[in-house]
C-alpha cells in the first residue's frame, strides 16, 4: 500500500511536491480545528447561562457576575465581560467579547477556503505539465509510447490528487462555517437578552 502510494506521488511529477505541502497544510488545519471545536463541546455550560439569566431577572446582578466569572462556556464568558461594564457601555463590551469568541472560532477558515482554490489549481498545472510532456515526446523524432502515456498519467495523478485535497477540506470547511453561524446566533441572542433584562431593571446602583 505504502509503496503504492510512493508510486502514484513519483509518478505524479514535479508538481506532486508542492501538492504535498498543501495536503500537509490541510490536515494540520482539519486536526487543529476539529480538536477546537471538539473542545468547545465540552465547554459548553447552557444551565450556568439559564442562571445567569434567572439572576438578571430578579436584579442579581452581582450574582450573576460571580456566576459567569470562572466560565469555560464563551457565551457565558460573554455575558460575563458585558456584566462587567454594566455601569458603563455594556452594549459595546458584548460586542467586544462577542467579536473575539467569533474570531476564535473562525480561525483558519481563511486558510481552509486557500486549500480548498489552490489543491485544483496545483492539479490543473500538473495536468498542464503533463500534458505539455506528452506533447514533446509525440514531437520527438521517435515516438515514445511510454513517455507519452507517463505525461498523461502524470497529468491525472496530479488532478486528482488535487481534486482530493479540495473535497477533503471542503465538507469540513463548510460543517465549520455552519458551527461558527450557529455560535453567533447563540451569541446575539444571549446578548440582546442581557441587554434586555439589565435595561428592564435599570442600572445597577454603584
Amino acid at each position: 500500500m505504502a509503496n503504492a502510494a510512493v508510486e502514484l506521488f513519483i509518478k505524479g511529477g514535479p508538481i506532486m511536491y508542492p501538492v504535498a505541502l498543501v495536503a500537509l497544510w490541510a490536515i494540520c488545519v482539519l486536526v487543529e480545528r476539529l480538536a477546537w471545536w471538539a473542545r468547545l463541546r465540552l465547554s459548553r455550560q447552557p444551565a450556568l447561562l439559564d442562571q445567569v439569566l434567572d439572576a438578571l431577572e430578579g436584579g442579581q446582578t452581582d450574582r450573576a457576575i460571580e456566576l459567569s466569572k470562572q466560565a469555560r462556556d464563551p457565551v457565558v464568558r460573554m455575558a460575563h465581560h458585558g456584566l462587567k461594564h454594566a455601569h458603563g457601555s455594556m452594549e459595546g463590551a458584548l460586542e467586544v467579547a462577542a467579536g473575539h469568541e467569533l474570531q476564535q472560532a473562525g480561525r483558519f477558515l481563511g486558510a481552509m477556503d486557500t486549500i480548498v482554490t489552490l489543491g485544483p489549481l496545483l492539479g490543473l498545472l500538473g495536468t498542464v505539465t503533463g500534458i505539455m510532456g506528452s506533447f514533446s515526446s509525440i514531437g520527438s523524432s521517435e515516438l515514445a509510447v511510454e513517455k507519452v502515456t507517463g505525461g498523461i498519467g502524470e497529468a491525472l495523478i496530479a488532478t486528482a490528487a488535487g481534486l482530493g485535497i479540495a473535497i477533503v477540506t471542503l465538507v469540513p470547511m463548510n460543517y465549520f462555517h455552519a458551527r461558527l453561524a450557529r455560535l453567533q446566533f447563540e451569541l446575539e441572542s444571549a446578548a440582546n437578552n442581557i441587554l434586555i433584562l439589565v435595561q428592564r431593571r435599570g442600572k445597577p446602583q454603584a
